[in-house]
């Protein structure tokens, strides 16, 4: 995709529709997304950027059982209030053994509402790591085998769009997923979430142990959005953005 143009900061002044918002309040996805999306040409405000702060209305949000409700629910709530095209996504870790679980309740696992950033990581985690030990005490007590296949999980990304079409709104979606195995000592210093116990197949490492690019390059973030990038409606929505600006 050709470069959107101009910066983040004077995007869209006084035409909203021209505006692409990243709808998150997360600070680890927002280093993760924009640099991401800037790579492939889409550059965006952020709700800080646009003095938006958080709405009690946001905690309903992310109420569906899937990611893809989740990360629809979001862009539409924002494109409805911005006027402008709006990326969101809803993302999380699926545990085989703990039967898909955390899954869409991954950033609130702990149920620690009282927490966020590094310390609701470290709850979560905390979380993670009680119930893959009551799982592997199940395994045991069945006279099952914990093989390999124990600790097999994967990270899981909808990343959504949605902007007004005139008298309709548009919307899209697609879907993400990186596979790993869980480790039961976190590894590394990087990343965010689950990531430094998430040993990554693609790369042989967890996802705190690597760069921010090496990261994106196989993460289920960076294939969500770019799957979502190749959605017909979307492509064509971002380039008839780009004819806009060169116009103007």
């Amino acid at each position: 995709m050709s470069a959107l143009g101009p910066s983040p900061t004077t995007l869209g002044d006084g035409m909203p529709e021209a505006r692409v918002v990243l709808a998150t309040r997360s600070a680890g996805k927002l280093k993760e997304l924009v640099p991401l999306l800037a790579s492939v040409g889409v550059h965006v405000v952020t709700l800080a950027d646009l003095g938006l702060t958080e709405s009690p209305d946001e905690d309903a949000l992310e109420s569906f059982d899937t990611f893809e409700e989740n990360a629809l629910a979001k862009a539409r709530y924002f494109a409805r209030l911005t006027g402008a095209i709006v990326l969101a996504d809803d993302s999380g870790l699926s545990v085989d053994v703990l039967g898909g679980r955390p899954g869409v309740r991954s950033k609130r696992w702990s149920g620690r509402d009282d927490l966020e950033g590094a310390a609701l990581d470290a709850a979560n985690n905390a979380c993670l790591q009680e119930a893959m030990q009551l799982a592997q005490r199940e395994v045991h007590a069945t006279a099952a085998r914990a093989g390999s296949d124990f600790r097999r999980a994967r990270y899981v990304c909808a990343a959504a769009c949605a902007w007004s079409g005139g008298a309709e709104w548009c919307e899209a979606v697609a879907r993400g997923e990186t596979t790993g195995e869980l480790l039961a000592v976190e590894r590394g210093t990087g990343g965010f979430g689950y990531d430094p116990y998430f040993l990554s197949d693609d790369l042989g490492a967890t996802f705190a142990e690597v760069t921010r690019e090496a990261k994106a390059t196989v993460s289920h973030r960076g294939r969500a959005f770019s799957a979502l990038m190749r959605v017909a409606s979307v492509r064509v929505r971002f380039e008839r953005l780009i004819s806009t600006r060169a116009s103007i």
